[in-house]
Order: structure tokens, then sequence, then C-alpha cells
């Protein structure tokens, strides 16, 4: 049987406690800086399952390795137009985008 300690929290509670309620500023921020970086990760792990590199990744899109990169990394971010040609030319996929009101 699993029991849970009592200091176990869940990430939400952990998020609550570190950052603030959902809508305070510094909770806001944090959850833009997860989804960047969530769209970096998912855009780089399509990449590799593709059995691509940066570079034929840029080429098929029509721009450059670095670029590649910096999304990636979440050093830069992404156009709405750019990341709709990374997904469909580049990897072969379908971008759905979706919007959600709380």
């Amino acid at each position: 049987m699993n029991k849970k300690s009592p200091n176990t929290k869940s990430l939400d509670q952990l998020k609550e406690k570190y950052y603030g309620k959902r809508g305070t500023k510094k909770r806001d921020e944090f959850e833009k800086g997860y989804e960047d970086f969530k769209l970096g990760f998912m855009i780089r792990e399509a990449r590799i399952k593709s059995g691509l590199t940066q570079q034929e990744l840029a080429d098929k899109v029509g721009t450059t390795k670095s670029y590649i990169s910096k999304i990636e990394n979440n050093i830069k971010e992404v156009r709405i137009s750019t990341l709709k040609k990374i997904v469909e030319f580049g990897l072969g996929g379908n971008l759905e985008l979706k919007i959600s009101l709380n």
C-alpha cells in the first residue's frame, strides 16, 4: 500500500508556495517561462525523433542553425508563422493552437 508522507506536496502546492497564487505577477511570469521552455523542448524532441540535425531542419525551413538552436534553448521567441513552417515544412507535422480562458 502506498501511503503519502504528510510532507508530500503537489506541483500546484509547490508553485503556490514559491511563486504565489495564480494571477499574481510572480506566478504568471513563472508560468510563461515554463510555457516558453516547453515549446522549445517540444521542437527539439520532434526534431530528434524525425532524425534531423538543427542544420537540416534549418535548411528545410529556410532559416539558420543558430536560429533553430535559439528557439530550442528559449533564447529567442518564435513567431507563429515561423513555428508553423518549422512544424509543417521542417518536421512534416501539423500545428494546433489552443486558447483557454479562465
